[in-house]
């Protein structure tokens, strides 16, 4: 129960779907749906959540995540499986035309390395050390999740990966990826993503981060 103003806010019978149902996000976890029913006891939240599921008015996708219907956001539900977390990887770097192979995965940035299938989608995700994976520089925050840039994805990559191809980097920013790359800390990665950064302007490329290539780290 919850008291503003010395008004009673609580939620009446009948006013707890229609709550969900409003909201913007397509998945709720128990502690999301507790907030916003103003319920402090998680078993009451978890019992009429549990009703919801059994009268068809709800899914549950997985233990303490809960959908509207199976039109749900995978990306939203990728990044609730396990937070702090937000979308990187392949998964950014196919859309933004840097790699070519197709991947059915969703690739995820997280504190724990995972593979997880629901309802037919594989949700995989990759460990970062916690002073990279708090850090939200070259992250968007869109409604529901949280999804890295192309310039920081391309940077998650090399992170966790010593060698990986990538097939086209016409579409990066390089001065956005100098700036971001202080926040790995890495001499490795440093010396990394200047050897790709020389050998693209090497090809041609019309790469605008020269004036901002580091050396050290």
């Amino acid at each position: 129960m919850t008291i503003s103003n010395g008004v009673d806010n609580k939620l009446k019978k009948g006013e707890y779907l229609d709550a969900l149902l409003r909201s913007p996000k397509t998945i709720f976890s128990t502690k999301d749906v507790a907030l916003l029913w103003g319920e402090d006891r998680e078993n009451t939240v978890s019992a009429r959540l549990n009703k919801y599921v059994r009268a068809g008015k709800l899914i549950r996708v997985r233990r303490g995540l809960y959908a509207k219907d199976k039109s749900y956001d995978k990306f939203e539900l990728a990044t609730r499986i396990f937070t702090p977390s937000y979308i990187s990887f392949e998964t950014v770097l196919t859309r933004a035309g840097i790699n070519f192979q197709y991947y059915s995965n969703i690739f995820i940035a997280s504190y724990v390395s995972r593979e997880i299938e629901i309802s037919g989608q594989k949700f995989t995700f990759v460990r970062m050390k916690s002073y990279v994976l708090s850090n939200t520089d070259g992250i968007d925050h869109k409604q529901g999740f949280s999804i890295a840039t192309k310039e920081r994805a391309f940077l998650d990559r090399i992170y966790v990966s010593r060698d990986y191809h990538f097939d086209n980097l016409d579409s990066l920013d390089w001065d956005e990826v100098f700036r971001i790359l202080p926040i790995y800390n890495n001499k490795r990665m440093a010396k990394k993503v200047n050897t790709y950064f020389k050998h693209y302007s090497a090809e041609g490329g019309s790469a605008s981060g020269g004036k901002n290539s580091i050396t050290n780290i």
